[in-house]
């Protein structure tokens, strides 16, 4: 028994090494928002996304992957149960897209078709960027408000923000190498325009003097029109979106390890 020791430790090693994998997957979920018109529900979905990604299973516990994702997020104060938001009556619709890189810790022993567990619960962090755009209707047609500096602003905001993600998730190995991962993960943006909202009313002077023209229009759309240096936004510095996903993926394995 001993003469074979060596080997049956080789053979050990190897096995673990062989046993690391690489995972691609896609997925499809809603997308929300919390932010100036929506500052206390962390679970409203106002929008949809869907995305790719290519994942890296280091051993039963780590991974780590590369997600890209496109949707939307949007907010209307005419929803809204508080009549001062109602009054506000600002809305935005917000076209993005995110690429990231989150690492994953598994709570139990998982590997698609290699470790005897067949789902997980597991926790994710990690950190993306934001390409996004917020738009509004005016009269019919959609506006993108960025280029308008509806709060005033000498220049306009840029349209990319970087993101701390974190989530939780339940994984399920439910034929083989197939999976299908459920998950809720948020997005700490550093930006406070996903919704082009953020500060305060500015006065007509910082609209060329011109209260017909667009960019006074869709700053101020209140019922009761607001007034210079009240207050438009929440005051919040950033804006949090999130993820619902659900997420189906294939592994590849090189070996069957069960240990």
């Amino acid at each position: 028994m001993r003469k074979f020791l060596p080997f049956l430790i080789l053979l050990s090693i190897a096995c673990k090494v062989q046993a690391q994998s690489w995972e691609v997957g896609a997925s499809v979920g809603g997308a929300g928002y919390m932010g100036d018109l929506n500052p206390n529900n962390p679970l409203l979905i106002s929008g949809a996304n869907a995305g790719i990604m290519v994942k890296r299973n280091f051993n039963q516990y780590l991974s780590a992957r590369i997600h890209y994702s496109v949707g939307s997020i949007a907010g209307a104060d005419s929803t809204s149960a508080n009549q001062q938001f109602v009054n506000r009556n600002l809305s935005f619709k917000t076209p993005f897209s995110e690429i990231s890189l989150i690492g994953e810790l598994n709570f139990l022993k998982y590997i698609p078709s290699v470790t005897l567990n067949k789902f997980t619960p597991y926790v994710f962090a990690g950190a993306g960027l934001t390409m996004f755009k917020p738009q509004a209707v005016y009269r019919g047609q959609t506006v993108e408000l960025a280029p308008l500096r509806t709060e005033g602003q000498a220049t306009q905001y840029g349209n990319k923000a970087i993101s701390a993600i974190y989530g939780a998730g339940f994984k399920y190995n439910f034929s083989d190498a197939w999976n299908i991962i459920a998950d809720i993960g948020y997005r700490y943006a550093f930006t406070d325009y996903l919704d082009d909202v953020s500060g305060v009313y500015a006065p007509v002077t910082s609209f060329d003097n011109d209260p017909t023209s667009l960019r006074f229009a869709l700053a101020d759309r209140g019922l009761t029109p607001g007034y210079p240096g009240s207050q438009r936004g929440d005051f919040r510095p950033h804006d949090t979106y999130l993820f619902i996903n659900l997420t189906l993926s294939f592994t590849f394995i090189t070996a069957k390890c069960y240990y």
